[in-house]
């Protein structure tokens, strides 16, 4: 079934569901690490254990620019944010960019929904062979991520489609 613009209906409805999704967990994520930073004693609703706290996951070197922009800038730079920074920045870009019917804009959403899933598998890899922890709002925005991959790919598809009927 066609929705706007001759896009599949539950395209749109699915991007807008996991933008928003993906922008809870990145402003909750956000205000964990902030409460933690202000107060080491700060207890979130997602610290359930030892090895079960993103809040701990949120305070580790990882928490901040992947763990990686600290060896090229200051720990403390402006340019060493918290990974959740990032998603929103990401998931505002998806949702932005899902208003547009360009086929640059399409291919700039796969490209991005892959350099989400590299460093989703990155940060996944570090939760389980270095921290050793699990941490339920990191794994959901994997999952998230993984979700707008499939949505972003399904819609350049669609796009390219009525480009080729269009022309």
């Amino acid at each position: 079934m066609a929705g706007i613009q001759g896009l599949p209906k539950w395209e749109r409805k699915m991007r807008i569901f996991l933008c928003a999704l993906g922008l809870v967990l990145s402003v909750y994520a956000l205000h964990v690490e902030l409460s933690h930073e202000r107060n080491p004693e700060y207890r979130a609703m997602c610290d359930l254990g030892e090895s079960v706290s993103c809040s701990k996951v949120f305070s580790s070197r990882w928490g901040r620019g992947f763990g990686l922009v600290q060896f090229f800038v200051a720990k403390d730079s402006p340019l060493n944010q918290p990974n959740s920074v990032l998603g929103i920045i990401f998931y505002t870009l998806q949702l932005g960019l899902g208003l547009s019917l360009s086929k640059r804009a399409a291919m700039f959403l796969v490209f991005s929904s892959w350099v989400s899933i590299a460093g989703s598998l990155y940060l996944a890899s570090i939760l389980a062979f270095v921290l050793g922890d699990f941490c339920m709002v990191c794994v959901s925005t994997y999952i998230v991520n993984f979700a707008l991959l499939f949505t972003n790919v399904k819609r350049k598809s669609s796009i390219e489609g009525m480009k080729e009927k269009a022309g």
